[in-house]
């Protein structure tokens, strides 16, 4: 027995056989070539399919004519007109193209990320060269950092935690142990909020800045979260950058910044891009990410970050 294909891949399966069918393809044609259509377990049960698929693929504005032939009149056949479904040109910017990169990257963990990633390699290829060669405008997201699947378990099983952690202000790395109580999304980052046992006090600690592996370091049950809501604080720090983009470039940057000013440099007018973080360690990842879209004029320890996860990149292709 023939195994079952799934609706949306027969269908596609069909579009693409009634795209390329030099005239026609007859309805025994198609139960015999088109994936999907083989298992019908009888004529009645593939007329069905057939018809419920032909159907709902006009529904979608797919033009599926009929032919008939000129000596067996009575032989009807299908086809899409290719000439009405052709996709007209595209012309996106990069800053479009940025949005739709970012589309599909949001998919990425997901059952739809080869459908999305398949739709942008598509759209790339018919989009005029400057969107689509432009360097720099694919957007990113992250997902949460590694400690939080450990930090979630902890939680959930009211157990004491410690980590090492890098402190916003100073950059000092210290260990910390920290009973957990939740966690929460706050100024594009995740948070953990619990009683820091080092200081005696209700703690909040940006996710990103955990080094290394969580260890537990108390019995499951000894944690108590209290009831009432626990407070987060009303202030993240928060460290002001300016950056030089080159014109219509880095559109999640911009998206979070303001433009205040524009200047020359060797490689052109760029705009000088304001805007304000609370993690320089994870701006400087999707600084690099942009390569020379993004130059990074202020403060120098982001520049310092950026220019070192660049040198590492270029030491790789040395080797």
């Amino acid at each position: 027995m023939s195994e079952r294909v799934d609706a949306a891949e027969r269908m596609l399966d069909l579009v693409i056989a009634l795209s390329h069918t030099r005239h026609r393809m007859t309805k025994a044609e198609i139960r015999a070539k088109v994936n999907g259509y083989g298992s019908s377990t009888s004529d009645e049960a593939f007329e069905r399919m057939f018809e419920r698929d032909k159907e709902h693929l006009r529904q979608l504005g797919i033009p599926i004519v009929t032919l008939t032939d000129a000596v067996h009149e009575d032989e009807v056949g299908y086809r899409i007109d290719t000439a009405a479904y052709s996709l007209p040109p595209i012309h996106l910017s990069p800053a479009q193209m940025g949005v739709l990169s970012l589309a599909a990257e949001v998919w990425q963990d997901s059952t739809f990320a080869s459908a999305a990633r398949r739709g942008l390699v598509k759209l790339k290829a018919v989009a005029d060269g400057s969107a689509a060669a432009a360097p720099g405008v694919t957007l990113r997201v992250r997902g949460p950092e590694p400690a939080m699947d450990d930090l979630l378990a902890a939680i959930a099983e009211r157990a004491p935690v410690r980590f090492s952690y890098r402190a916003a202000y100073s950059g000092e790395v210290t260990v910390r142990t920290v009973e957990p109580w939740r966690v929460y999304a706050r100024d594009r980052g995740w948070y953990l909020v619990g009683h820091d046992r080092d200081r005696d006090a209700q703690r909040s600690f940006r996710t990103s800045r955990i080094i290394g592996r969580v260890e537990r370091v108390g019995e499951p049950g000894s944690v108590v979260i209290p009831e009432e809501r626990v407070p987060t604080p009303e202030r993240v720090f928060r460290v002001p950058v300016r950056l030089a983009v080159r014109p219509e470039g880095a559109a999640a940057l911009r998206a979070r910044g303001e433009v205040v000013d524009s200047i020359e440099t060797p490689a052109g007018v760029r705009d000088v891009l304001a805007l304000e973080v609370s993690d320089v360690a994870y701006l400087a990842d999707e600084i690099a990410g942009y390569g020379d879209t993004v130059v990074v004029l202020d403060p120098p320890d982001l520049r310092a970050s950026v220019l070192r996860r660049l040198r590492a990149v270029a030491a790789l292709g040395e080797g």
